[in-house]
């Protein structure tokens, strides 16, 4: 049996992308930096991996010496958010839209900001409440203390970084540098905040949860 024929599809087109298939000397000073920084990040989540593995009265329940994993948790919801946000004022940037990019834009600086705070109060309670400072763990193996601060805290250096480097940008877009659409000190900015974004969520799986 047959099917009436449907009426004609419309077609979709949105406005050429003078950056597609372009990679600015930023762009790509970026990535090569990010692929460095990896390899930094990866060194120090091995090797945690390996003490791990070899050191003795390692603490049988990670999450419970962290004191749970809701504030860690939470940490990370606020992360991916920012990340969304980030896409958000990108997007915004390239329909020219000041008012949403200022706003996605600030939003994600708030996300680094107050994961900063939370990570501030995170360390205030592992070192007050349980005992745990980086050089001494009062419960289990002192290795297992100075990895977790040292991965942590290099990760939130990175975050402090970002949130300090998306400022800059927003007071760049406040200024109307980013009025005609010209995205692109707003992507490379962007490839940064994901990729700190990213390396916490491995943090988080293997630091907090395995």
């Amino acid at each position: 049996m047959g099917h009436a024929a449907s009426g004609p599809k419309e077609i979709l087109t949105y406005p050429d992308d003078e950056q597609f298939g372009k990679a600015s000397p930023g762009k790509l000073g970026m990535w090569i930096f990010l692929g460095t920084d990896a390899m930094s990040f990866s060194g120090l989540l091995i090797a945690y991996g390996i003490i791990r593995a070899i050191a003795f009265d390692w603490p049988e329940d990670v999450v419970n010496a962290l004191g749970g994993v809701e504030l860690s948790g939470f940490m990370t919801f606020l992360l991916i958010c920012s990340s969304v946000s980030m896409v958000l004022s990108i997007d915004a940037c390239k329909l020219r839209n000041r008012k949403k990019m200022l706003m996605w834009l600030g939003l994600t600086v708030a996300g680094g900001a107050s994961f900063l705070a939370l990570q501030v109060y995170e360390y205030g309670h592992l070192m007050n409440d349980m005992g745990m400072t980086f050089s001494n763990y009062e419960h289990g193996n002192n290795l297992f203390s100075s990895t977790f601060y040292a991965i942590t805290g290099f990760h939130g250096l990175h975050v402090l970084a970002g949130t300090v480097y998306l400022a800059c940008m927003w007071v760049k877009a406040y200024n109307g540098e980013f009025d005609k659409g010209d995205y692109n000190l707003l992507e490379i900015a962007g490839l940064f905040w994901h990729f700190v974004d990213l390396v916490w969520i491995l943090v988080f799986t293997f630091v907090y949860l395995l």
